[in-house]
């Protein structure tokens, strides 16, 4: 590893306990054994190293998707299934320092858009969407009705996330995700779904 990775995910490690919204270089660089200059040096500007730090924390957020994605062949696993398999990768307490770190990165996202978290919710967003179509049988993964049912699954699991990490009202929360199971299974039909 060289000294920028390893700066890199001290850096990260740092973060995931106080936060990115308010980092100084000087407090981090003396919580990690370095100093702002070669910080600045290897990163080019804080701004640098924030945008280093997102794309890791995005690689983490990416291993949670392919956690789901290992499980199985995608297309068999459906939609429940994968809300499931990510929920409960969710609501594990250890993610809980990576996923307040995720909820901090995009609301900043979408208060400073042109800033340095540019598009991470957006991304984010694309992300999470791409592995529940994949999670679903191509006939409803291209139907507008298997678009509106995997928004529903993000929107749902973005919003449960939001509220357990704010109340830690597991039970509440894991219960409400439960309930809305059913409205994410495809509606029996025998005529072709119509495309999105």
């Amino acid at each position: 590893m060289t000294r920028k990775e390893e700066l890199l995910e001290a850096t990260y490690r740092y973060v995931l306990e106080h936060g990115l919204t308010q980092l100084s270089l000087r407090p981090l660089a003396a919580a990690i054994g370095s100093s702002p200059r070669v910080l600045v040096f290897l990163f080019g500007s804080k701004e640098g190293l924030v945008r280093a730090v997102l794309a890791r924390a995005r690689t983490d957020e990416l291993a949670a998707l392919d956690h789901v994605r290992a499980s199985g062949d995608a297309a068999t696993i459906g939609l429940t299934t994968a809300v499931e398999c990510l929920w409960a990768w969710l609501a594990t307490p250890d993610h809980r320092p990576v996923l307040t770190l995720w909820a901090e990165s995009y609301a900043r996202s979408l208060v400073e858009p042109g800033g340095v978290w540019g598009d991470f919710a957006a991304a984010t967003v694309h992300d999470w969407l791409a592995l529940l179509a994949d999670c679903q049988p191509a006939r409803e993964r291209h139907s507008a009705d298997g678009s509106a049912r995997r928004t529903l699954a993000l929107a749902v699991l973005r919003g449960a996330l939001l509220d357990l990490l704010a109340t830690g009202d597991h039970k509440r929360v894991s219960a409400a995700i439960a309930h809305q199971l059913p409205l994410l299974r495809p509606a029996s039909r025998t005529g072709p779904l119509p495309s999105a």
